[in-house]
Order: C-alpha cells, then structure tokens, then sequence
C-alpha cells in the first residue's frame, strides 16, 4: 500500500496526551515507516501552547488537510467554543474528496460543529454525553462504544479511547498482523472488550423530595439481599401498587424494578473490587436470583462479565515497597 498522510490538528489548549496519541501510533510506534506519514497542522502555523503549559512549533497550516489520507482532532478545549469556519470549512471539505475525519475524546464536538455528523453515529467522552445530546440533537450519540466508525467519520469516547479508535483505523488500512504489533509495542490491548458503560459513573440519587419514597430506598439499600415484591411494599407505605408505582417514578424518573436493579448493579460492582467473594456469593449479597441472573444482567448492562470486571477493576494485589518481585 502507498503512504498514507495523516493530518493530526494542534489548537489551542489542546491535550499533550490526547495529541500524542495518533502522533505516536501513527508514527513511531508503527513497525513499518512507510505505511503512514504524520504530519502536524494548525490553523496559524508556529507555536501552539498546550493546557498544562507546554507548547510545540507547528510547521503546516490547515492546507495539508486538502491532500491528507487521514484528518486527526485529538482534543478541544472548550465545548462552549465553536471552531472557526476556516477549520469547520477544510474538515468539511476533506470528507468530502474521500478523508477519512477523526475527533477523538471532545475532538467529536469539532466534527459536530461542521455538520458532518448529522445523521451520523458518533461517540464522545460519557462525561458529555448530555450536553452534546442537548446541543446536537441530530446526531445520533453512541454512549457506549469506545469508538464509531460510520463512513469515513470515526470518533471516540474519552482520554485513552482514542488509543483502541487509532489501532482500529491501523486495523482497516494495514490489517490486523499490523495493529497488534503495534499494540505490543505500546504495551497496550489490541482490543478491548466492552465499552464506555464499564467506565461510566452513574450516581442513583440518594434521596428525592418525597420522604415516603426516600424512606423505601433506604430499607431497599439495607435489604438488597432480600427479595421483595410491588404489592407488600405497597402495603407497607399504605398505598396502592398503582400509586406507589406513580409515586415512585415522579420521585426518581425510573421504574422501581429499574432502580433495584441498578442498586444491585452498583452493589456487585462494589463488591467484585473490594471483595474476595466468588461469583456467587457476590450474586446472593447484591439480590440477585441466580449466578446466571447475575451474570446476564451484568454483561448486558456493562458489556463485561462479572468476572472480567473483577480483573479490570481490581487487578492483583499491590507488590509493596520491599517485597519480592
């Protein structure tokens, strides 16, 4: 395959790791020199100061997207800010002879702006997600994936996605004997299984305006181990089914089957990283029915196994200072 020139854009306040990443994947982490060419771009060339401070000189300017194989946004500073129209213009107009446009992490809000990704798929940091669903109502957020890919516009979530989004272009252009060697040498996965779902935090409120319900979430958090049904809680509020379920939802936004289950949820995954307990046991403490309830519940709403969870989140035990390799 000829060379392939990826165009990696430095603006203002950008992110030293957000931009180092297709720089580094792209270049001098590829085993082969000659597959891809990175350049750096800006809209003025010269010196471009990071958000911590350091800068780099930038030799291109934003002409060498009109001949670039591959257009990087690695980052942007503020999500309030729009481009400018110069930048917004030569994006558009790279997608349009056939460049492949990437914004990794809030990169995507730079694609966004330029209107490629209506009707698009895209994914962005999970920490956005509202705010680009609210901003961006034509785009169609993928909240999940570490990345998307829907054609020739590839974005990513947050931070260190943009590593697994960089090794799947490699992967589309040079195969998959490429990618990983890649990945080895950034001592890094090759793929990663799940999605953003495993990283994101999603705190279920405390408590709402309406004493009687918080008052249920309370014995529910103290009993999550214990099964329970609609009607005898009900029962034990003096209301109805109905109108505990109408109460219920108008104090949470949610179902009371939903919120038990993301209660339990929240409490295996406490569990798995702070405990030794097998699958089991951890099934029975959170509320579970079964093993296999658990385990279905789990993949479908993290994309992981409980299992796999355990090994991500809480790894080996620390090695400490003095202590035997």
């Amino acid at each position: 395959m000829s060379t392939l020139t990826v165009a990696v854009i430095a603006t203002t306040g950008f992110s030293p790791f957000h931009f180092s990443v297709p720089c580094i994947i792209f270049g001098p982490a590829m085993p082969q020199p000659d597959l891809f060419r990175v350049e750096i771009c800006a809209e003025a060339p010269g010196v471009v100061l990071s958000d911590i401070g350091v800068s780099i000189n930038v030799e291109h300017g934003l002409e060498r997207l009109d001949v670039a194989d591959i257009v990087v946004v690695p980052y942007w500073n503020d999500p309030n800010v729009r481009p400018s129209r110069a930048l917004l213009d030569k994006l558009v107009g790279a997608w349009q002879r056939g460049a492949e446009v990437v914004g990794l992490c809030l990169g995507t809000y730079v694609l966004a702006y330029s209107g490629l990704l209506d009707q698009h798929r895209a994914a962005t940091h999970w920490e956005y997600e509202r705010d680009f669903i609210e901003r961006f109502p034509d785009i169609n957020l993928d909240s999940n994936s570490l990345y998307v890919s829907d054609e020739r516009l590839i974005t990513s979530a947050g931070t260190a996605a943009g590593i697994d989004c960089c090794l799947n272009i490699i992967r589309g252009h040079c195969g998959v004997v490429i990618a990983n060697r890649v990945a080895r040498r950034m001592v890094v996965p090759p793929y990663r299984e799940g999605g953003q779902a495993q990283f994101i935090e999603r705190p279920i409120p405390e408590s709402t305006r309406d004493s009687k319900i918080n008052e249920l979430m309370d014995y529910l958090r103290r009993n999550l181990d214990k099964s329970c049904d609609l009607d005898s809680l009900a029962r034990s509020l003096n209301m109805s089914r109905r109108t505990l379920t109408r109460h219920f939802h108008r104090a949470t936004g949610t179902t009371l089957g939903e919120w038990l289950n993301a209660e339990r949820l929240q409490r295996s995954q406490e569990l798995l990283e702070t405990t030794g307990n097998s699958i089991e046991i951890v099934s029975d403490m959170s509320g579970f029915q079964s093993p296999i309830s658990f385990r279905q519940n789990f993949k479908i709403k993290f994309g992981v196994s409980p299992s796999e969870w355990r090994r991500i989140f809480r790894g080996p035990t620390p090695i400490h200072a003095g202590e035997a390799t």
